[in-house]
Parts: C-alpha cells; sequence; structure tokens
C-alpha cells in the first residue's frame, strides 16, 4: 500500500494544516463547516511531505488524490494495526467507558508500555488517529469506542480490529440516535458480535444481567469478574474507598457506582498478569481529568465536576452519590440539560427533577431549554442559557461556602459557567 510506506517515512499524520509539522502527511478531511482540500496547498508550505486530497479539482505537486480521504484514513490505521502483534481492546459503553479506559491504562502501565485513546478520540475519525498514534514500542493498545447511532461500533471494530472487548453498561444515552434502549443494546453488542466473529474474548461483569444476555449465543471466550466482590465506603474526603482482599484502597474518585469501572480495570489487570500491588498502585494514584467524577476546590467552594456528558442513567447515579456525601457545607446543584433523548426527552428530565425534589438543597439551578421547560412544574432556577444563569450562579458563588455538583451533556458544556 502506497500510502502505509509513505506514513512509515513521515513524521504523522496531520488534519489542521495550522498543526503541520515538517514531514508529516496531511489528509484533507471535510466537514459540515469546513473542507480540508482547500488547506492542502498551505499544508505543503508549511512543511508536509504530501496532501492527501480528493478534489481532483485542486490537485497539485505534491497532492495524492484518493476518492475518500475520510476512507483513506481509515485503511492506512487497518494496514498500520496490522503491523502490530499485541493485544488490542476496545472499551465501549453507555456511561463510564472513559474512565473505565483511564483506569485500564493507569493499571496495565504498571507491566506494559500501552497506546491509549486519548481524549474523546473516540469516533470514525478519532480511532485511526489513535491508532497511527502508535510507537513500536507500545505493546498493549486500549482504544475507546464512542457513538449514537447503530452501525458504528461494528465500523470501528473493523478499524481496529481488537482481541479484546468490555461493554461497561447499557444505560438511557443517545436514545434518539439509537432508536430506543432495545437499539442502544443492538448497537453497543456489535462489539460482542465482532470479537465472537473473529476468535476474541470478551470481559464481562457477572452481575450485569443485560450484558449477559447480548453475550452471543454458544459464545465460550468470555473473561467473568464479580463487580460485587468490592466492598465500599466513602472517605472522610468523600472519596471512594474499596477493599481489594484485605486491603483498603482509597481512590480520587467521587461516587460508589465508580466501582463498576474499578472492578473492570481490575479484571483486566489481573488478566494480563498484573500484580496486585502494581494494581493498587495505578488506581491509587489515579486522578480524574477533564470533568470526569472530579472534585475541586473552586474558590471558597467544593465543587463535584462531573459535567463532561449526561444522560438520565449518569445523572441518576451522580445525584444520588452526591445527595449521600459527608459535608458540614450546604449543598447546592447546577445541571445542564441532556441531550439526544428524543421522544423520551421531557419525561426523562422530568424524572430528574422529581429525584431531585426529595432532596433539602441550598440552590438548584437547571440550565437549558428542556429543563427550562418544566419550570412551572418544579422548584428552582430554570434558565434558557448559560448568559441568562450567569448572574444567578454568580450570586451563589459570592455566598457562603458550597458543596455542589455539576451535571450536564457536553453540549451545553456547564462546567463553563463556573470559569470567569
Amino acid at each position: 500500500m502506497e500510502l502505509l510506506k509513505l506514513f512509515l517515512e513521515s513524521s504523522g499524520i496531520c488534519t489542521d494544516s495550522r498543526k503541520v509539522k515538517a514531514g508529516d502527511l496531511f489528509f484533507a478531511l471535510r466537514g459540515e463547516n469546513f473542507d480540508g482540500n482547500l488547506y492542502a496547498q498551505s499544508a505543503l508550505k508549511s512543511g508536509a511531505s504530501y496532501a492527501i486530497i480528493d478534489r481532483a479539482d485542486l490537485i497539485g505537486s505534491g497532492m495524492i488524490l484518493v476518492d475518500d480521504v475520510l476512507k483513506a484514513l481509515q485503511d492506512l490505521a487497518i494496514a498500520y494495526r496490522d503491523t502490530f502483534d499485541v493485544p488490542v481492546l476496545a472499551i465501549t459503553g453507555s456511561n463510564g467507558k472513559t474512565t473505565t479506559k483511564e483506569l485500564t491504562a493507569a493499571v496495565i502501565s504498571q507491566k506494559y508500555n500501552p497506546l491509549v485513546t486519548s481524549g474523546n478520540f473516540n469516533n470514525h475519525i478519532g480511532v485511526p488517529l489513535t491508532l497511527l498514534s502508535a510507537k513500536r514500542e507500545n505493546d498493549f493498545f486500549i482504544i475507546e469506542m464512542g457513538a449514537n447511532h447503530q452501525g458504528e461500533i461494528d465500523q470501528l471494530c473493523k478499524i481496529a480490529k481488537p482481541n479484546f472487548g468490555m461493554i461497561t453498561n447499557i444505560g438511557r444515552a443517545h436514545l434518539e440516535g439509537f432508536g430506543g434502549v432495545e437499539g442502544i443494546k443492538k448497537g453497543k453488542s456489535e462489539m460482542y458480535r465482532f470479537l465472537a466473529k473473529h476468535k476474541g474474548q470478551i470481559f464481562l461483569d457477572n452481575s450485569d444481567e443485560v450484558l449477559k444476555s447480548l453475550i452471543p449465543q454458544a459464545f465460550k471466550s468470555v473473561i467473568g469478574y464479580e463487580s460485587d466482590r468490592f466492598s465500599t465506603s466513602v472517605s472522610n474526603d468523600n472519596f471512594l474507598t474499596f477493599k481489594y482482599d484485605d486491603e483498603d484502597v482509597e481512590t480520587h474518585l467521587f461516587g460508589e457506582f465508580n466501582i463498576k469501572n474499578i472492578a473492570a480495570a481490575i479484571a483486566i489487570g489481573e488478566y494480563f498478569g498484573v500484580e496486585k500491588n502494581d494494581i493498587t498502585f495505578g488506581i491509587k494514584n489515579y486522578v480524574p481529568g477533564n470533568n470526569r467524577s472530579q472534585m475541586a476546590k473552586i474558590g471558597q467552594h467544593v465543587v463535584v465536576k462531573d459535567a463532561y456528558n449526561a444522560n438520565p442513567s449518569s445523572v441518576d447515579a451522580s445525584l444520588k452519590a452526591f445527595f449521600s456525601m459527608k459535608s458540614e457545607l450546604n449543598k447546592g446543584i447546577i445541571l445542564g440539560d441532556m441531550l439526544e433523548l428524543g421522544d423520551e426527552s421531557e419525561a426523562e428530565h422530568q424524572k430528574i427533577l422529581e429525584l431531585i425534589s426529595e432532596n433539602v438543597l441550598a440552590f438548584k439551578i437547571f440550565i437549558g431549554p428542556i429543563y427550562y421547560s418544566l419550570k412551572d412544574k418544579f422548584e428552582g432556577e430554570f434558565f434558557e442559557n448559560m448568559t441568562d444563569a450567569k448572574s444567578s450562579v454568580q450570586l451563589h458563588m459570592l455566598a457562603e461556602p458550597h458543596l455542589i455538583l455539576l451535571k450536564g451533556s457536553r453540549g451545553i458544556a456547564v462546567e463553563k459557567i463556573l470559569e470567569s
């Protein structure tokens, strides 16, 4: 394959002409509001060795014309992945997939030198770019896969070719794109079917009956584990603590629901021969970031930043964990809309508001048009957008110290309300 040869001789891959380094291959991807083909010449001037384009009218020196730049990128990733003979673990799920990926990486890195999905590079572009960032010294791949429509997980599996896989759970996320809960089950379990077809192995939490029901019939290559083998408690600092055999392990994670993510990482580590002390070390020292199960001091307030994304399952779990937290501070919540729920949207938001109404809080702030449409039915402060909510949030931040939960969908980016 000509592109593979050129890639192996290059400095790397770039899809942004402003970030080209000397010797890069520039892939002129298209988006809703941009056409990378228009920046191919600029990329070459900045030092790219070649520009891969799919518009014949723009062809010039140093450019390689293909039928579809995205498919060329994906095909290159497949070809490059095939040059590695290493464990490739794919992780997906409605909730917890990124935290599970990060915990697994913290454990596996005690023995291996893993390639790990960076940030949210978990889609049809991010997965190929992740694979193409692999170095020869990487002896383990941990690939996160996200999806909001059926067929996407299967496509990502065909690109990454995992030989191990894990679904963290099936929750009420992306209901609109998947077409309901049954659609979510069908879409996420594409990973199971891929692994069954290609003689891979599945890590399965035996306490999850929904996931067990999705295992293809007669498929025997299942590595089972029990997430309920670990007893949990909450430390005085409100961090999750669990008992691993006879040892109490304190984490930097908020919420007892995270024990399922920890149990997955432990099961993977144990299977791949990571020593128990090293597993414990990896989990103890993992500090969450990027607004996922994070606890932070902002001014005089303690803020639980679990705001990277939100769906009914994750919001329910976060709220229950937050309500059970020990604190002398009064509690407040700032919630943003849960997106991509389709016809279930109003009903799911109403369920969350009903749960909140059962608890005493110093303040309740809800941001987004869906919550706003329910303002006459529930107590609290309701705002259509972040701009409208800003002054109210600032007043609360100037008041006495509070323990505050931030939670909302990525499209709302509710964490930005505290940035100024």
